[in-house]
């Protein structure tokens, strides 16, 4: 099936916050729109289906306070000073190889940052209210707002609203975008995709938005990016199956700059044994992490939960096996409300002695109890503990050391719950200037193309919490409105 130049001004592909946010706000700004997406409708919206969507802001108008120092922190490896000295020039002056460069742009977290009050402000239009609701951290390091309802509130509101101008919005399901198509001047002119019973379709547009996620879902590509031990993740939810990296392959076969870490993504702990999405399990400061040998391999409780939780399951993704097992005693009921904090429906494995845990758990348990002997002596006892709150009660003497919370697991009932780190999106995607549009290797714009949410890289080895769904919000609504905008230029 062939739709004509006639048919559409802009092709989205995705139907997640980012290509919602690119369909919508180019229909609102005059385009005719095709949103293509692979999922059936009653499964649409990627992974924003799935999350809670936690916006970090400290209002409705106003980011966090520690916004911009975040991502300035996880900016890209070991900067060349020389190169990027050029960014604190006026963007349009930028040289080429800066432009094109894979590091976390300024200009664009100023962008995010400037965006993410009038993009909030613009998704409450569909009558989604955001507030300071809880989470399932028990200690934070930054201020988070979230739609009532979550991701699925956004997915929902929105895609209402498309549907409420079907002469304006088409939606394709099951529709799975496959490849982009250029003129001779090397702008891309389309889509070429793949429908029901593998029917092929090709559609023709002014501006394509690719809105189509990471590739969380495509073992093929963990594995050349991520390595052997990516066959020991998964999705940490459903939307992430769908996301297979076409949106950023078909780009980068054209000439589009990468950017984003393509060896990393943002990790989560959670419990394998569960079929829940978003399962995690975030109490093991208060005990400790071994791995399949018994052992001990990170400290647990270096900073707040959700300052330190990504780079833990990092950690335990690096196991044999690629799990690990938080194992707490009676002790952690001195924490209040630390269920919160565990969002699996599977119970822990509970026994009165270590041997029976060890063995139920199916570890060394000799090594276990050398673990936790070691581990105990080093623990000054209980004075000064704190649950709530960093309260630096460490371990003395140990070579691998527990910074807060270290307090003797020595009194039954013990409990653990295995964990595994679950991949919750990839980093490495495609460069984009801050209208959203797509550069090539050689840092100029490549005419006609878009990148939104994940399908567009912004994130080095850590995830600067609670800005993905703000991001693809933010960018998709620019996608949207510069290439609706396209249709009245020459």
């Amino acid at each position: 099936m062939e739709i004509g130049d006639d048919g559409c001004d802009v092709i989205v592909v995705g139907c997640g916050i980012a290509g919602l946010s690119a369909a919508v706000s180019a229909q609102q700004a005059g385009a005719r729109v095709a949103l293509l997406e692979r999922a059936p409708k009653e499964e649409r919206g990627g992974n924003t289906r799935y999350t809670e969507s936690f916006w970090r802001m400290q209002s409705h108008d106003a980011v966090s306070e520690d916004f911009v120092d975040r991502f300035a922190e996880n900016a890209g490896g070991h900067l060349d000073p020389a190169v990027i000295e050029d960014s604190v020039r006026p963007y349009d002056e930028w040289p080429r190889l800066l432009r094109g460069l894979g590091f976390v742009d300024p200009e664009l977290v100023t962008t995010l940052a400037d965006n993410a009050g009038p993009t909030l402000r613009w998704l409450t239009g569909f009558g989604v209210e955001f507030d300071f609701l809880p989470n399932y951290f028990i200690t934070e390091s930054t201020t988070r707002m979230a739609p009532a309802g979550g991701g699925l509130a956004l997915v929902e509101a929105l895609a209402a609203h498309a549907e409420s101008v079907p002469d304006r919005i088409a939606i394709h399901y099951e529709t799975t975008a496959r490849g982009l198509t250029q003129d001779d001047d090397g702008r891309v002119k389309g889509i070429e995709a793949s429908g029901p019973r593998n029917r092929r379709i090709r559609l023709h547009a002014g501006a394509v938005v690719l809105a189509s996620g990471g590739f969380e879902g495509n073992p093929e590509m963990l594995s050349r990016y991520l390595g052997p031990q990516s066959q020991f993740i998964r999705p940490v939810a459903r939307g992430g199956y769908y996301n297979r990296g076409e949106g950023i392959r078909m780009a980068l076969e054209i000439g589009a700059a990468p950017c984003g870490d393509y060896g990393s993504f943002h990790a989560q702990p959670v419990d394998p044994r569960s079929g829940q999405h978003e399962p995690v399990v975030l109490n093991y400061p208060y005990g400790i992490l071994v791995n399949r040998e018994g052992r001990r391999f990170v400290d647990e409780a270096p900073a707040t939960v959700d300052a330190s939780y990504e780079a833990a399951s990092r950690h335990m993704m690096a196991q044999t096996e690629g799990i690990a097992f938080a194992i707490t005693d009676a002790r952690l009921d001195d924490v209040p409300n630390w269920q919160k904090s565990v969002r699996t429906d599977q119970p822990p494995v509970e026994a009165e002695t270590l041997a029976g845990l060890a063995n139920a758990l199916g570890i060394d348990g000799e090594e276990l109890a050398r673990t936790l002997a070691a581990y105990n002596a080093a623990c000054r006892g209980e004075d000064g503990f704190k649950p709530l709150a960093l309260d630096g009660l460490c371990t003395d003497g140990l070579a691998l050391r527990k910074s807060n919370w270290a307090r003797p697991v020595d009194r039954p009932p013990f409990r653990a719950w295995p964990i595994i780190a679950a991949n919750c999106f990839t980093f490495g995607g495609l460069k984009i200037d801050p209208s959203a549009q797509v550069l090539n290797t050689d840092g100029e714009v490549i005419p006609g193309l878009y990148a939104a949410g994940e399908t567009a890289g912004l994130y080095y080895r850590t995830y600067t919490g609670s800005t993905s769904v703000m991001r693809g919000a933010v960018f998709g609504r620019i996608a949207g409105l510069d290439a609706a905008a396209r249709k009245n230029r020459p």
